[in-house]
């Protein structure tokens, strides 16, 4: 009789464990589910050069996402990420087309390793107005980085006059070929986007599992005011979150803008809700100090496997819409369920 009771808190034990480990995988069986799933619908989609082609659409939406994982851990939000991206593109694009300077009577055309750093440098900057506002002038991070979104979009729109920069492919003559590089270019047949994507997730996942900053990350988004009276430079650890975040921005513009070879002030509208679902369905929790950069990666390919998906099997975009939607309401409900509603611990 004994025997029978001790074993039964064990069975519980072993179905809570099953439970969680769905629960906590959920990404990744979800990814194997639509691998499976489109698979079987259309022949041409469980291919090698599919799944390249796949990834590099996935590139930029996982680069914004990386960005979001470190808010999003903090304890924020940003809804400035598509906005800086258009505004690096088509800042990088006017660099591009060359800068004229009227009082000397010249025009200038930058070598494309300087775009690619000028261009991360301005992206940096407006991540880090985002970052004074909520950190040091207590604005609301929903508010400041809605401001800044659509202060971002109006620049891009005075920019360019609401036209697109074609054509950025540079001239040898000029010294500034090579922007087309990010892109077209491949190493051993994958394309470099997604090797930046990959170099920029690794880096990011030892920033977070390996270093105090990740340690300080975590903490100040668990609970703020506990990590502040513990020493955590919870102020700084804010700045830092969202100057990343406007620099990846600035990334994720520049590597769409290779891929098309032209840069538009439309670019990248509703990307940041694609980045904060990439990070949700990766299991982070909204309310900060919980997520890993694994889950968002897998949630980012959930993301553009799924839409590429229904395109290769002829699916309306109004649908597509609508799948993508269902798939973020669920991935929310699945964290409310592992975190209880959203209450922190």
């Amino acid at each position: 009789m004994s025997d029978t009771t001790a074993a039964r808190p064990s069975d519980k034990k072993s179905d809570f464990s099953i439970a969680r480990l769905l629960l906590e995988g959920r990404a990744f069986f979800a990814l194997i589910a639509i691998i499976v799933v489109f698979s079987i619908l259309s022949p041409n989609y469980l291919t090698v050069s599919n799944f390249l082609t796949m990834a590099s659409h996935v590139a930029i939406y996982g680069i914004l996402a990386i960005g979001m994982l470190l808010v999003i851990l903090n304890g924020g939000i940003d809804l400035s990420v598509g906005s800086i991206l258009a505004l690096a593109g088509v800042t990088a694009g006017a660099m591009m087309q060359g800068i004229e300077l009227q009082a000397m009577g010249v025009i200038l055309y930058p070598p494309v390793w300087a775009v690619v750093i000028l261009t991360c440098v301005l992206g940096a900057l407006v991540g880090a107005v985002n970052g004074v506002l909520i950190a040091v002038f207590k604005v609301p991070a929903f508010v400041a980085t809605l401001g800044v979104m659509y202060v971002a979009r109006g620049i891009a729109l005075l920019m360019t006059n609401g036209l697109t920069y074609n054509n950025l492919s540079g001239r040898a003559e000029l010294g500034n070929t090579g922007f087309d590089w990010l892109g077209f270019s491949r190493i051993a047949g994958v394309q470099i986007s997604v090797i930046v994507l990959a170099l920029l997730a690794i880096l990011g996942g030892l920033m977070l599992s390996r270093s105090s900053f990740g340690r300080w990350l975590y903490a100040s988004g668990g609970n703020e005011r506990a990590a502040e009276l513990s020493g955590v430079p919870t102020r700084r650890v804010k700045i830092t979150v969202y100057t990343l975040s406007g620099m990846l921005s600035a990334v994720a513009g520049l590597v769409l803008a290779s891929q098309l070879t032209s840069a538009g002030p439309t670019a990248g509208v509703t990307y940041e809700l694609t980045a904060i679902a990439a990070v949700v369905i990766g299991g982070a929790a909204l309310t900060g100090g919980r997520g890993t950069m694994r889950g968002t990666m897998l949630g980012a390919f959930v993301i553009g496997f799924l839409s590429d998906g229904l395109v290769i099997i002829g699916v309306s975009s109004y649908w597509q819409t609508v799948f993508t939607g269902a798939v973020i309401v669920l991935a929310v409900l699945m964290n409310s369920l592992q975190y209880g509603g959203g209450r922190k611990s």
